[in-house]
């Protein structure tokens, strides 16, 4: 399905997708690389301040993006800049002084090691497209290369893997979407922002209650409930009307002591082993099931973790030690309801290895095998349908990066799905509120506590925020 910002559609194509969407353009290339390089010129202006006295450098190579930025250097010079272009295959070392550097040398397509010359200190950078020696696929910079980190990258018709994964990410600075007149309509994968996000939450019906969006989690042991007590928070501030807590202990008899749950949780013990059953005879009157989170790897677990994810009809969330329990076995029990939220290792054991550089793939060829939603945690989270559509979110950062977020994470992933988003769906709107609700929280110092109460504020934000300007430029 598209994915709108303010009516504009924000795709991600790898190179290979690109140059099939060149070759396809309705109008002659020259055409196009005028339209990339007035795009370059607007962008280098804002940043420049002005053009009465600037001296610009601009890098060119020999393919289109080299095309582009001397496209953008005759322009600068009609309007009174001074332009040196140097070409790529003879730079100097050290550039010269300047007002700023347009890095047009190589695009997505470049392979191999680019050493880049140095700049001066504090010179601002303007990449065109993606910055070169930065793999459009991966985001990943070739061993020996030296990349110029960019201010900001114009890129054009739609975003580039390589501008939102790996070291990409940060040496692209901000990145701004320039539309030529391609179409992209052929684009399988997306970038989520605030109003994807914002238009997709259902609002409550008038008559509803508790039991329409009712969570179920089953999660948590002998000191781990907090990751149990997470999850549940996560759940709650989604806007699960009831959620639902069992930590399986003991002969079930009893609950076990956890005294890091939230007072309106509502607690039902279940039995070390056997408990799936007694999960499935009351499944449905739920609307999702949270499961994995702190269960532990005890003898017995293996076969309850598979019966109920293969028996559970409602929307089921599997995570943490349910992803190592599953393992290479999860194709015979996952369905198209199910999502599995693995990180990296984690993915290892589901997929029989690591996902490697190009994690869009990664994600797109498991969800295939497994028939179910795959979200690969990472700085740019990837969220894959079983039909190869993919959801980017890239709010998250570092501050994430601490224990217990994942667990949060998951408690909203419940929450949506209970509200009646589509799995696929509400694994993305999920990653982009948690992203957001740490961007809200703190610098240093957060713990994944702190993230449940910052949900409804998150929320709140997306009908404000940035990213819901008129402009048809995104910016990260």
């Amino acid at each position: 399905m598209p994915v709108r910002h303010d009516g504009v559609v924000i795709p991600v194509v790898t190179p290979d997708e690109m140059g099939a969407i060149d070759a396809a353009a309705p109008e002659p290339e020259h055409v196009l690389v005028a339209r990339a390089g007035a795009a370059v010129v607007r962008a280098a202006v804002r940043m420049l301040g002005g053009t009465y006295g600037r001296r610009v450098i601009v890098v060119a190579g020999k393919g289109n993006n080299g095309a582009d930025g001397r496209v953008a250097a005759e322009r600068l010079r009609s309007r009174g800049v001074r332009v040196d272009v140097l070409e790529a295959d003879r730079l100097p070392d050290l550039l010269d002084p300047c007002d700023l550097v347009i890095d047009a040398a190589y695009g997505t397509g470049m392979r191999g090691t680019y050493v880049a010359p140095t700049t001066s200190i504090g010179t601002p950078v303007l990449a065109v497209d993606i910055p070169s020696g930065v793999d459009g696929f991966t985001g990943a910079v070739a061993d020996g290369s030296h990349v110029l980190p960019a201010d900001r990258t114009v890129t054009f018709a739609a975003y580039k893997p390589g501008l939102l994964l790996g070291a990409g990410a940060e040496l692209a600075g901000e990145v701004e979407v320039a539309d030529i007149g391609l179409v992209t309509d052929t684009a399988r994968a997306h970038l989520v922002t605030d109003a994807d996000v914002h238009d997709w939450l259902p609002a409550p019906a008038f008559d509803t209650n508790k039991w329409r969006t009712a969570v179920w989690v089953v999660a948590g042991s002998p000191g781990m409930d907090g990751a149990a007590a997470l999850v549940a928070a996560g759940a709650q501030r989604a806007g699960a009307g009831y959620v639902r807590l069992s930590m399986p202990s003991g002969d079930g008899s009893s609950l076990p002591y956890a005294p890091h749950v939230p007072v309106e949780v509502v607690r039902r013990p279940l039995a070390a082993t056997g408990w799936w059953a007694d999960v499935r005879g009351d499944l449905d009157r739920f609307g999702a099931l949270v499961v994995g989170n702190g269960l532990g790897l005890a003898d017995g677990m293996a076969h309850d973790i598979r019966s109920i994810v293969a028996a559970s009809t409602v929307p089921t969330v599997v995570d943490a030690d349910a992803l190592t329990l599953l393992g290479t076995d999860a194709a015979r029990v996952v369905g198209p309801h199910v999502v599995v939220t693995p990180h990296d290792g984690e993915f290892a054991r589901l997929a029989g290895g690591p996902p490697g550089a190009d994690r869009i793939a990664a994600a797109r060829d498991l969800a295939a095998d497994l028939g179910c939603t795959v979200l690969l945690k990472g700085p740019c989270t990837v969220v894959a349908a079983p039909d190869g559509q993919v959801l980017l979110v890239a709010t998250g950062d570092a501050r994430l990066a601490t224990a217990g977020t994942g667990d949060v994470l998951a408690g909203v992933i419940g929450a949506l799905c209970a509200r009646g988003l589509d799995p696929w769906l509400a694994a993305a709107a999920a990653a982009h509120l948690h992203g957001r609700a740490g961007a809200l929280g703190w610098r240093t110092g957060g713990v994944a506590s702190d993230l449940p109460a910052l949900l409804p504020v998150a929320v709140s934000s997306l009908a404000t925020g940035p990213h819901r300007s008129t402009s048809a430029a995104h910016q990260s």
